[in-house]
């Protein structure tokens, strides 16, 4: 895992890792479980959609820019 998920929180951006014909792309977290997390993808093919990605899949927290 790419993170530790105790850094994981609400309203955090993540990014998911490639899978099949998706590329790496951005999502924003609305719920974190022991084994996924929730919310909607904000960049690439699946941008606006829902998922439930496994934690093994995020790469790595995207910074706070603000």
């Amino acid at each position: 895992m790419g993170v530790c998920i105790d850094e994981l929180q609400e309203g955090c951006i993540v990014l998911i890792q490639a899978f099949d014909d998706v590329p790496e792309h951005r999502f924003l977290v609305e719920d974190v479980f022991e084994d996924c997390i929730t919310g909607i993808a904000l960049t690439g093919p699946l941008a606006g959609e829902y998922g439930e990605p496994e934690l093994g899949m995020i790469l790595k927290i995207v910074p706070d820019k603000s």
